[in-house]
């Protein structure tokens, strides 16, 4: 009964300990939505803050009063970087703190345009990237991309 007792007690202890450290690993998920882009119900966040790290989700540089891309692919490279200040500023943090961007580009003759663009928004490092050729994107869009930023 003795050693019965004793290994109810161990049990138990072990029981609690793991319960305990299950709830710790347990992360905090808060998402993110640019006002002028909730009104369009889409079946996504703009960004999920885990702990230290936000997760863009894929945006692009459309005129929203037309649901197109601009004539210029590099006002769209602009509008599509201020999107992601304006969603990086929700969460307080900047573009200083993107770690990883992968954009997506139909058109591949257009990676100078974009690089122009985008290397204007940086006065530092720059984070790591991709610049992937694709097939068509939404509403005409010449460029999309998505992130990972850590503060």
């Amino acid at each position: 009964m003795h050693i019965r007792y004793r290994f109810a007690i161990v049990s138990l202890c072990i029981a609690l300990v793991s319960l305990a450290a299950a709830e710790g690993s347990r992360t905090e998920r808060q998402t993110f939505r640019l006002p002028e882009l909730a009104a369009l119900n889409l079946p996504f966040s703009d960004a999920v803050l885990v702990g230290d790290t936000l997760y863009l989700s894929g945006n692009g540089g459309i005129d929203l009063s037309t649901m197109s891309a601009p004539e210029d692919p590099k006002d769209e490279a602009k509008l599509l970087m201020e999107n992601f200040k304006k969603t990086l500023a929700m969460a307080n943090m900047t573009l200083d703190d993107l770690v990883s961007v992968t954009v997506y580009c139909p058109d591949l003759s257009l990676y100078a345009d974009f690089n122009e663009v985008y290397r204007s928004y940086f006065a530092g490092e720059f984070p790591a990237r991709a610049f992937i050729g694709s097939g068509p994107l939404l509403f005409g869009m010449r460029f999309e991309m998505q992130a990972i930023a850590v503060r």
